[in-house]
């Protein structure tokens, strides 16, 4: 995968790295998103996971903002609606 795609929130079909700390999660049409911690020094960056299983299986979609925060409440909220924002774009075309 191009150093872009990993940048800008490419990400369809590969499995998400173990070591990724949830900090909330939720339910939403079918697929579920994970907002994650990404440190960036003292803030955290808006980052988050899109997982849903099609045909028997999992696909995993990450995404990466520009937006940084300090509270985690903020991150989260954030997080969750840019996930939910995405799969109302493209739906499970992240995958592709």
């Amino acid at each position: 995968m191009s150093f872009f795609k990993k940048l800008f929130g490419g990400g369809g079909g590969e499995t998400a790295p173990a070591g990724d700390k949830v900090l909330g999660e939720e339910q939403y049409k079918d697929f579920l998103i994970k907002a994650i911690e990404m440190r960036a020094g003292s803030e955290l960056q808006l980052a988050g996971i899109i997982e849903k299983t099609i045909a028997g299986e999992p696909k995993t979609y990450r995404f990466v903002r520009a937006d940084r925060m300090s509270s985690k409440d903020d991150l989260i909220a954030l997080a969750l609606a840019k996930g939910r924002q995405i799969i109302d774009e493209q739906g499970e075309r992240i995958f592709s």
